[in-house]
Formats: structure tokens, sequence, C-alpha cells
């Protein structure tokens, strides 16, 4: 049972509705790109890679790569494999956590490492990055690769950095923050930047799209956070207080640690780093979150990161895209609450 947050009325009416019209005809021809793509001889690779890429996922970023191309004035084709590589790579990355994080659930289906194992996962998560970037390269765009390639490295890092923070109740704000920008606003930042640098746009269109992309990504991991306390199994996709049993610290949990008193901190660090993680320890983390507002304050962050994400968009002209982009942007921190 989790905390309900209150949203303002008019924001829960957003929706991915407007982007997902305006990019159909591009999307349509991504999808039969990644279904092309999965194809092996080996069977276990497409059983496997289509077991998550058919699972109802909205596919959002690759949408932000067909999105950010057509609103910088792209007109060629190129930004189709770009954001089929862009969902590889997010493909990949998921394959590659639920082994890391002995996660059981993706999407509301049960994981991939449940059903074929832990090697089977990473094996076809490394094929669908080597497929990815053997796109990247028939695009024949070196700026694009360069930035999709910087960030599979960034990711990885971020992974890295989370392993080490893991059940680590000393992590601070920036530290975490730190986290989440490598980890999930890297490939936000990424899928956004090549679009401009496919149309051949100056400094200032890049520079907007990247920061686009790396904010919302932020703000959209934030509210991931909030939603494992405050979410529905159904729409999250995954059990409400995963990241608790499995001692991840987030922010929700740092503001709530910091702000405690001893009894409190050494509630955390028994469920953290203990493992003493049972139901009534959720019931009692989600009530230290609520007498902390550690919960609520976290949706304000990822409110704070919004705003900035859709302030970069200003230097484009108002369009049905644009407003498309915004619309994305609330969506993302009012979702599935």
């Amino acid at each position: 049972m989790g905390v309900v947050i209150a949203f303002e009325e008019k924001a829960s009416a957003a929706s991915v509705d407007p982007l997902v019209q305006l990019t159909r005809s591009d999307m349509e021809r991504v999808n039969a790109t990644i279904l092309a793509r999965t194809g092996s001889d080996v069977t276990m690779i497409p059983e496997v890679a289509n077991h998550l890429i058919s699972s109802g996922g909205k596919r959002l970023r690759p949408m932000l790569t067909l999105a950010a191309a057509r609103l910088c004035g792209y007109e060629g084709d190129g930004h189709l494999k770009l954001a089929a590589s862009v969902e590889f790579m997010h493909t990949a990355t998921l394959l590659h956590d639920d082994v890391v994080d002995d996660s059981d659930m993706r999407r509301g289906k049960p994981a991939a490492r449940t059903l074929w194992g832990n090697e089977a996962s990473v094996l076809v998560g490394d094929f669908l990055l080597g497929q990815a970037f053997k796109m990247m390269v028939e695009v024949g765009s070196l700026p694009c690769l360069d930035v999709l390639s910087t960030a599979a490295a960034v990711i990885a890092e971020g992974e890295v950095m989370q392993l080490a923070a893991a059940k680590n109740l000393s992590t601070s704000e920036d530290e975490y923050l730190a986290v989440i920008r490598a980890k999930t606003a890297a490939l936000f930042a990424a899928a956004c930047e090549v679009g401009p640098l496919l149309a051949g746009n100056g400094k200032e269109a890049i520079t907007a799209c990247r920061s686009y992309g790396a904010n919302l990504g932020v703000a959209f991991q934030l509210m991931d956070d909030v939603l494992d306390y405050g979410g529905a199994t159904a729409k999250l996709g995954k059990n409400v207080g995963d990241d608790f049993r499995e001692g991840k610290i987030t922010l929700p949990v740092v503001l709530a640690y910091r702000r405690g008193d001893a009894a409190e901190r050494a509630f955390w660090k028994g469920a953290m780093e203990e493992g003493r993680t049972g139901d009534t320890a959720l019931q009692k983390a989600i009530g230290l979150h609520r007498k902390h507002r550690s919960l609520e304050d976290t949706v304000e962050r990822a409110r704070h990161y919004g705003t900035m994400a859709k302030d970069a968009l200003g230097i484009f002209p108002a369009s049905p895209l644009r407003a498309a982009m915004i619309e994305v942007v609330d969506f993302c921190v009012v979702r599935s609450v």
C-alpha cells in the first residue's frame, strides 16, 4: 500500500498522446526496424529480446529522438535508425539492470532473467548494444556516433556508481543526483541531442535539445523514486517497494534518513544495510516518508528539473511538436500516481 501524493488537477491531464500522434508514421518504421534487427539464427536471441521489447513500454526515448530531429528541421530518414539504436540501448540496460538488481518483474511481466536466466539476459543485452552501434555506423554521422557511444559509457559508469552507493546511507543528495544524471538522464540527453546534430543545426539548438533531454531524464528518475513508495504495481510495471527491498538508496531515502532522529536512522540502517525489509518495514518506511515529506520534496525537485526541460525548448518557434514535447515533461512528473 503506497502513499498518495497530491498533484495539481490541471497537470494530471498531461499525456504523451500528442507526441505519439505526431511521431506515429516514423515510429511505425522504427518499430519495423527494431523487429528486423532482433532477428538471429540463434533462437534464444529474438525470444529474449522480443519478450521485453514487446512488453508495452511507451518507447519515449526513441520518440524524443524523432521529435527532436523534426523540431530541428531534419528531412531525411537517418533519425529512424538512431531512434531504433536508442531503444536498443535502453532495452540492453534494462536486461542488464534486472540481473544486477535480481529483479523479478519488468513492465508488469516476469523479467527475462527469471525465464531464461541471468546469462542469457546479459548476452542478449550485449547483442542489442552491438546492433545499436551497427545502425549508428550505417547512419554515417560521426557526431551522432560520438554522442551515443559516449552516452553508453556514461550509463555504464552510472551503473557502477549506483553499485558503490548501494546500501550506503552516507550518500548525499549531490552524489545521488550524479548517479541518476549518468544512469538515466544521459540516454535521454543523447536521444534528444542527435536530432539537431543530424539536422546540421548550430550550437544553440544542440545545447537546447541536450538540456531538455537531460533535465527530463532527471525528473523522470526522481518520479520513479517516488513511485516505488507511492505508485501502483499495475501502473509501475514492478512491485511497489522493490527499490526498498533491494536496499537502493534513492532520493526519498536520502532525505528521510537525513531528517530522522537516532531511532529512525537505526531503522533505515537495518532496512538498507541489513535487509530487514518485510511488509511491516515497508509500511514504516512509508510512514517516515510521510512524516518528513521526503516524497513530496522529491516531487518538487522533479518539477524543478521539469521546468528547466521546458524552458530549454524556448528557443524554438511555437509548434504542435514543441507543445507535445513540453506536455511530455508534465506527464513524466505526474505519471502513474
